[in-house]
């Protein structure tokens, strides 16, 4: 009784609506998104230029510690996994020394280190549309077949939602920036995407599915740490509970865990070495967790409205729709893998964006499955919805753009002034001319839009997706040189540098305040180390301008400021050079 279909189904669909997506608009929306915004600029804090620092600290330390155990410089970063740093440090080693032939040694570290981020991203893209592709083509997935027939076919219908499932993907909000940087998140999507597609392949692979899942599970543990492995891994088992076809093949799950564990161990035993090391690895993960507390729960959910916008509405939406078919696989992998990082988020200490991936593919899956059980007026809202929204969004990045460059509006241009101190307006014309056309792209599909009505359900989803990477294109065309100028630390690393190499060799440095993400700043861009030697005779002060000089003169000792510096227009933080034994 359990394994037969429900006689209904939600879903109403006919072939016109089901027809076929270009390929080529495919491959263009995901080249465009992935590409734009990745390279020819620096790496920005905090995760991007601490994942960066890492690598490089794991081909430039003498100790081969440093690979195994990763580190800033000198300081042990015992956060996460180092599988992502693993890959990035051998992108690095590889690829560096053939672009160094046309660019600076660190311009050529920058750039080879995010060339993984391709990798993740093919992967991501191809086995998110495999998996949701088998899922739909399954029986209990089929939209009701319509008295007269016309109603698409198994594979049209599979490949509507697989096509639907990957356009919400890019079209999420939240993970539009962090799929460009060099941390664990833009692997981590591809992982879970993996061990979705793991789960959907059961059913004609077992052997194939268990391998795959086995690399997932293992690959997350190692990139992300145990709170990933165990939201993933919770997911997962839900999975094999839910869904009546996966219950078979449970005993795989027991050669899943023998080969996490033994996958895990690999690394696991030589990093136990650094007992340093290891300490604070298990303290950084026992400070993730806590009992659920109203507060933080409230925060995640706040932030989760906008980080997984527009999916989670139609998510929702797909689970009360097919809410008779929750033990059926095109619902229950998904919504199992949901549940999973749900769980977690309950005990997070400060969940933030890199957990929030984790629901980003289940939630991406259910909203496609919730597009053939809405009624048209709603479908037509979600469509102009999309086209107000980034039709505002690409007018405000213009706007900016030339009040940044003219001085009108004089209100806008003013705020703007105060963000960029110092930077140089001058036209980029090349990049210009591509924000021209990227905008007149954006014009053409509202325009098809408006004017064929087109009655093919993706289109909605082509219209958010669209729309969001015109307005990426547009930030990284127009703007990112300014922003570049606000948010490196390239210049006031080389100010810092000078200072710190004018002083008698070998003088010690230490630090005061100072964040992870300034300490790999200053690493990444200048190779700087400080010591943790309470006795140095130098301090490097991380404060801020608002504060007066009393309330910066923080040491029972006196002090002679060296030098202070911060990056252009930061009204925020500022680096003080202090010598303590000037008197």
């Amino acid at each position: 009784m359990l394994n037969t279909t429900p006689t209904s189904t939600p879903a109403r669909l006919t072939t016109p609506a089901a027809s076929k997506l270009p390929r080529a608009l495919l491959w263009v929306v995901g080249l465009i998104y992935i590409l734009a915004g990745l390279f020819f600029r620096d790496p920005w804090k905090s995760d991007d230029v601490i994942g960066l620092a890492a690598m490089l600290s794991a081909l430039q330390q003498p100790s081969w510690q440093a690979i195994i155990t990763p580190q800033i410089g000198e300081l042990a970063y015992a956060e996460g996994g180092p599988l992502h740093i693993w890959l990035g440090a051998l992108s690095i080693y590889l690829l560096s020394p053939f672009f160094q032939w046309f660019s600076s040694e660190l311009d050529a570290n920058i750039l080879a280190s995010r060339l993984p981020n391709l990798l993740y991203f093919l992967i991501l893209i191809t086995t998110l549309w495999q998996g949701v592709f088998r899922l739909a083509k399954q029986k209990a997935a089929q939209p009701l077949p319509l008295p007269f027939g016309g109603e698409p076919s198994p594979i049209d219908y599979g490949r509507m939602i697989a096509d639907a499932a990957l356009l919400l993907c890019v079209a999420t909000i939240g993970i539009l920036w962090r799929l460009h940087e060099t941390s664990a998140v833009p692997l981590s999507l591809a992982l879970y995407s993996s061990a979705l597609y793991a789960l959907s392949l059961y059913s004609k692979r077992p052997r194939t599915a268990t391998i795959l899942l086995t690399l997932a599970l293992a690959g997350t543990l190692l990139n992300q740490g145990l709170g990933a492995a165990f939201s993933l891994g919770f997911g997962i088992i839900l999975a094999f509970v839910l869904c009546v076809s996966l219950r078979p093949y449970a005993k795989q799950l027991l050669w899943v865990i023998f080969g996490t564990a033994l996958l895990c161990s690999l690394w696991i035993l030589p990093a136990q070495q650094s007992n340093y090391w290891w300490q604070q690895w298990w303290l950084w993960h026992q400070a993730q967790l806590h009992w659920p507390d109203p507060s933080s729960i409230l925060r995640s959910g706040r932030d989760l409205l906008w980080f997984l916008w527009p999916t989670w509405p139609l998510a929702l939406i797909a689970v009360w729709q097919w809410r008779a078919w929750l033990r059926f696989a095109h619902i229950a992998i998904p919504l199992s893998l949901a549940i999973g990082p749900l769980c977690y988020l309950l005990f997070a200490q400060q969940a933030f964006e890199p957990e929030y991936t984790w629901l980003v593919i289940p939630s991406a899956t259910l909203a496609a499955f919730s597009l053939p059980t809405l009624r048209r007026g709603a479908i037509n809202s979600f469509d102009w919805f999309a086209v107000m929204c980034f039709s505002l969004i690409t007018a405000t990045i213009w706007l900016g753009w030339i009040a940044l460059h003219t001085g009108w509006p004089p209100k806008i241009a003013h705020s703007i002034a105060r963000q960029t101190q110092g930077f140089d307006t001058s036209i980029a014309w090349p990049a210009l001319v591509v924000a021209i056309i990227g905008s007149l792209a954006w014009l053409m599909l509202v325009l098809w839009r408006l004017r064929t009505h087109p009655p093919a359900l993706w289109r909605g989803t082509v219209l958010s997706a669209g729309g969001l990477i015109t307005a990426w294109l547009l930030l990284v065309t127009l703007w990112m040189p300014a922003l570049d100028y606000a948010r490196s630390y390239r210049h006031v690393s080389h100010q810092l540098a000078q200072q710190i190499h004018a002083l008698t060799p070998n003088s010690c440095v230490r630090t005061v305040n100072l964040g992870l993400g300034q300490r790999a700043s200053f690493y990444v861009f200048d190779a700087l180390n400080f010591s943790f030697n309470s006795k140095c005779r130098y301090i490097l002060q991380q404060t801020s301008p608002k504060l007066s000089a009393s309330e910066q003169d923080i040491f029972p000792f006196p002090t002679t400021e060296i030098w202070r510096g911060r990056r252009g227009g930061d009204r925020n933080e500022m680096f003080r050079l202090l010598d303590t034994q000037a008197f």
